[in-house]
């Protein structure tokens, strides 16, 4: 027969932990390669580090496919966070959704602006 000590544990939310805690690392280890290989663009390049430049950089399909990827990565990586912090620190529920909302509109309005001025290169 079981006995049962205390009270049951109330677990909140929707069990995000694993999966965002890999969605950070993974973004993180992209945010840190896409870092490397604009770096080393600039420093292997040759010439003035002008519009031009940039502009020769971000212009190949691989280099833009790889910073849409880089954008979406930021974006999905500073909503865990930004969510985490709204979710832990801001108890009324009708501000905290406030909170939430205002962040998914800022987010995809900043990703949706950084992928126009990618594209427009």
């Amino acid at each position: 027969m079981a006995v049962n000590y205390g009270s049951k544990r109330t677990v909140v939310g929707a069990h995000y932990g694993l999966r965002d805690w890999l969605v950070q690392r993974a973004s993180a280890i992209l945010m840190a390669l896409f870092t490397l290989v604009v770096l080393a663009q600039v420093l292997l390049g040759t010439g003035p580090l002008d519009y031009t430049r940039w502009a020769s950089i971000f212009s190949a399909q691989w280099m833009k496919t790889l910073t849409f990827a880089m954008i979406v990565a930021i974006a999905w990586h500073a909503w865990i966070g930004v969510r985490d912090i709204w979710m832990d620190y801001v108890k009324p529920v009708g501000l905290r959704l406030a909170l939430h909302v205002a962040s998914i509109v800022w987010l995809i309005g900043c990703a949706g602006w950084a992928i126009q001025v990618l594209w427009r290169l």
